[in-house]
């Protein structure tokens, strides 16, 4: 907990720094970049996040590999997260600064899991009406799970919507071990 709560603290910073240079989306997406190339190898990862190698070492690898590739503030996150020895808060300051991002567009986070591939025009549909009914816009990712066997189970933050045959199953086999007694 106490690392989430100082990722949101440094994320909260970055994202400042970013508006203050009209480059959000630049230092979103460069942090979210550095962060695969980072952890995309064992050893880059074990590298940077390793605690034996020198400080100044790091520093200059980093410039290296991303001077000229990635926003000012982003490559500078990178190098104070080295400074500070705070390197293992990467991936939880790229997801805050997400949502702070998602969130200063107005936007929130909507996910739909089906059990096959939805047509654009069915998810439009789907988004339309979640739209118009919470008042609220959405930034949609839509995965493909077959294990539900059939339907849609849709996540908007912490409210779920489960129209999944595995989620009627469940619910099923919950009604049938709940003893009767307690039921009523």
């Amino acid at each position: 907990m106490q690392n989430q709560t100082l990722a949101r603290r440094y994320a909260t910073a970055v994202f400042r720094l970013a508006e203050l240079a009209k480059a959000v989306d630049a230092v979103g997406n460069g942090l979210a970049s550095a962060t695969d190339v980072i952890y995309g190898s064992d050893d880059v990862r074990r590298f940077y996040l390793s605690p034996v190698f020198e400080r100044k070492r790091k520093e200059a690898l980093l410039l290296e590999a991303f001077e000229g590739k990635l926003h000012e503030v982003a490559l500078h996150t990178l190098l104070l997260l080295v400074r500070k020895r705070r390197e293992a808060l990467l991936p939880a300051i790229v997801r805050e600064f997400g949502k702070l991002a998602l969130a200063a567009s107005g936007r929130e986070p909507l996910e739909i899991l089906s059990a096959r591939a939805l047509s654009a025009g069915d998810v439009a549909a789907m988004v339309a009406r979640l739209e118009r009914s919470y008042g609220k816009h959405f930034a949609v990712a839509a995965r493909v799970d077959p294990g539900l066997l059939g339907g849609v189970r849709i996540t908007m933050g912490d409210r779920r919507i489960d129209g999944t045959l595995a989620g009627r199953f469940d619910q099923l086999a919950r009604d049938l071990t709940t003893p009767a007694d307690i039921a009523q």
